[in-house]
């Protein structure tokens, strides 16, 4: 066979540079970057520094724990290091600058020094920059016990009121942890909810949009294939309802080999809806070197021989008095016959002041019902419950995030998984089946220290469990509203 002559086969030669790295809000872009001159390519290592892909200095790693319901660790070697708060010279975070004009932003990615102020505590650099964004200036009392607690890496409860802060108190320590060199999934999430999977997963994006970390929610009613695409590219941190990571587990499409943090979030609730048996399976997938960190509103026995099973020697932290009601709500209540309610909720929507107002039914028929017959009568309102089709659910809901949609009706399911600082009125149409669903209703408002309103209608049949509630947080604290509606029986 002939020789190939040397002018052909230079033209199958592959080009030796190799494209520069550069993350963009969406983390998924690989751009081939120039370097403004005299300065080093963003691929160049320093002088005395480790490889690329070298492992960084990390702390002396954590004692293998030997404690209830760890997971066997069979599935991938359990990732033990963790990094020091401030790095060396040779574990300094590739910089990688956006293309001009292309709106991106610019991310550090590995190991960053927490040496900004967010309150007392201390935070890296880009998460100080994503938490300006956010409009956070001072951490809440649940972030400034939880945050150093998770940054040390212990075991954790935290236990508090609604409406605190609770997702940013694990969704900081989460963006410092979680290292955005690998593509392995380094923290996993729990919650019970779809809506909650997604508020969530949003937060934590977030606050990790500076650290080049990518962060997907993942629960039933979505299509899959989305879910997979995203497990494909790679993701650091995972967010979804037991169900669906039970899928994906199934599926042999999520590897918690590596995961490095655990949270569950809103606990009792998940027991309360049957999630038990998948949270012990999610749990047993994970190394056993993990941090296991659990968020409750209630502390029932089922709760405390969760904690029991698979936390080792957790901390405890509690803010506040879990069931009272936080201070910012104005509790108000109005004695209404129950063929009286439709007037009473018209007139109330007429007469009191509100940026957003959310409305509880007991049944899903009920939300029905009620958004039928507020519509007829000229209000621009729609309802969200558990047997609508996803698809509805989430063009609701993101109506309802963007301040386009002022009035939304809700079962309980939403009580537990809506965190929208704008809502500034609850109003609960149908008497809460008992004291704690009172308080996670009304925690819907005054979120983050805003002031808000909670109404509740008591019926003719409502008087029990009505007495219940005024035990609980003080008669002191209720405040009765006349309706004019019967005005003509008082004349």
């Amino acid at each position: 066979m002939k020789a190939v002559p040397r002018f052909l086969s230079a033209l199958f030669e592959r080009p030796s540079k190799a494209p520069v790295e550069a993350r963009t809000t969406d983390q998924s872009a690989v751009l081939d970057t120039p370097s403004p001159a005299n300065a080093q390519p963003a691929n160049a290592q320093p002088a005395n520094a480790q490889p690329a892909n070298a492992q960084p200095d990390t702390a002396p790693p954590r004692r293998r724990r030997r404690g209830r319901g760890r997971g066997n660790g069979r599935s991938g070697p359990p990732t033990n290091g963790r990094p020091h708060s401030g790095p060396g010279q040779d574990e300094r975070a590739v910089l990688a600058p956006p293309q001009p004009g292309s709106g991106a932003v610019s991310t550090e990615i590995g190991p960053q020094p927490r040496d900004r102020r967010f309150g007392q505590l201390m935070v890296s650099a880009p998460v100080s920059r994503a938490l300006s964004d956010l409009g956070y200036v001072t951490p809440t009392p649940i972030q400034d016990l939880a945050v150093p607690r998770m940054l040390s890496g212990i075991d954790m409860v935290g236990q508090a009121q609604t409406g605190t802060g609770k997702t940013a108190a694990f969704g900081i320590p989460i963006a410092e942890a979680v290292d955005g060199r690998t593509n392995d999934v380094q923290a996993i999430v729990l919650v019970p909810t779809r809506e909650l999977a997604q508020q969530v997963a949003n937060e934590i994006a977030q606050i990790a949009k500076h650290r080049g970390i990518n962060v997907t929610a993942i629960y039933g009613g979505q299509p899959i294939k989305r879910q997979l695409d995203a497990l494909e590219r790679g993701v650091h941190v995972v967010v979804g309802t037991p169900g669906r990571v039970i899928d994906h587990l199934d599926r042999r499409t999520l590897d918690l080999a590596r995961v490095r943090i655990a949270v569950l979030d809103e606990a009792d609730q998940m027991l309360d809806i049957g999630f038990f048996p998948d949270i012990r399976r999610i749990l047993q997938h994970t190394p056993r070197s993990r941090q296991t960190v659990l968020f409750t509103a209630t502390a029932p026995t089922q709760i405390r021989r969760l904690i029991y099973s698979y936390l080792n020697e957790p901390e405890w932290i509690q803010v506040g008095q879990v069931e009272e009601p936080v201070d910012e709500v104005q509790q108000l209540f109005c004695e209404v016959a129950e063929r009286d309610k439709q007037a009473a909720m018209m007139e109330v929507l007429r007469t009191k002041e509100y940026d957003q107002a959310l409305i509880f039914r007991r049944t899903q028929i009920g939300v029905d019902k009620l958004v039928s017959f507020l519509v007829r009568r000229g209000f621009a309102i729609d309802g969200i419950h558990g047997s609508m089709p996803q698809g509805k659910r989430d063009s609701v809901m993101r109506a309802f995030r963007q301040g386009t949609l002022k009035l939304l009706v809700a079962t309980n399911l939403a009580s537990r998984g809506l965190d929208i600082p704008a809502v500034s009125t609850v109003i609960s149409y149908d008497m809460p089946d008992n004291v704690e669903e009172y308080l996670h209703r009304i925690g819907r408002t005054a979120r983050m220290g805003r002031p808000g309103t909670a109404v509740t209608f008591v019926g003719e049949w409502d008087f029990d469990a009505f007495e219940a509630i005024k035990r609980q947080v003080g008669e002191e604290s209720l405040e009765k509203l006349e309706l004019s509606i019967y005005d003509k029986y008082l004349a």
